[in-house]
């Protein structure tokens, strides 16, 4: 098992982002002077239990070489896929050989640039003796089930629910199998706790920050600057 070296980190950015509404993927927005990813890239980078970071490009992506990152831990491409499950499994099978099945790798999205590395310490231990888990938060707020005409149908109890987050930490060789089985029954998998899941696994949820939020709409953006700056 990989707990001296480190572990590697796939970070799947081949998506463009529709719901954002730009010209340019998200993940190049500039925040605070720095592309989104690469505040996410050098955040992880100087976690010192990352050994290693493979990020997943769409095949005609026009911003990653102009980026001329630099980071102090390796740094891999691999093209993509169209989902995010195909991305993250091209990003798998890409790592490097000295990465075995049994070894534990981190997920983690490249429009979380608020990573915290006290969450990472905290999913690595629990993890680790769980046999994977998965950055997450309890609900907090009321809960709302609407009907097809957006008026509430019923309120619905947030006890034992959890908004999962990334990272998310599993050993390779079972993730791996558990995407392909997803992707040859055709199975939409949201995240890689739902493909272990599917596969019999029972991943550990980890609370995780409430700041570690996820770049999805241009508020969000400026959400994420304002925490970036304050730190």
């Amino acid at each position: 098992m990989n707990t001296d070296a480190g572990f590697w980190c796939v970070v799947p950015a081949a998506g463009r982002g529709s719901r954002f509404g730009a010209d340019l993927p998200k993940q190049y927005m500039l925040v605070a002077g720095k592309p989104l990813i690469q505040w996410t890239l050098e955040r992880l980078a100087a976690h010192p239990r990352i050994a290693g970071i493979l990020v997943t490009l769409a095949q005609s992506d026009p911003c990653w070489d102009a980026m001329g990152l630099r980071l102090d831990k390796p740094l891999l491409r691999v093209n993509g896929g169209n989902q995010r499950a195909d991305s993250v499994l091209a990003g798998l099978r890409g790592l490097p050989e000295s990465v075995a099945d049994g070894d534990f790798v981190l997920v983690h999205d490249a429009a979380r640039p608020c990573i915290h590395p006290g969450d990472i310490d905290d999913l690595v231990e629990r993890g680790l003796e769980a046999g994977g888990a998965l950055l997450a938060a309890p609900l907090r707020d009321t809960l709302k089930r609407a009907a097809e005409d957006s008026r509430v149908q019923e309120t619905e109890s947030r006890d034992h629910r959890w908004r999962a987050m990334t990272p998310q930490f599993f050993r390779r060789g079972e993730l791996q199998s558990a995407l392909e089985s997803a992707q040859r029954r055709g199975v939409a998998i949201s995240d890689e706790a739902m493909a272990m899941e599917q596969a019999g696994f029972r991943p550990m949820l980890v609370e995780g920050r409430e700041d570690n939020i996820k770049v999805t709409t241009p508020a969000d953006l400026a959400i994420a600057e304002y925490l970036l700056q304050r730190e």
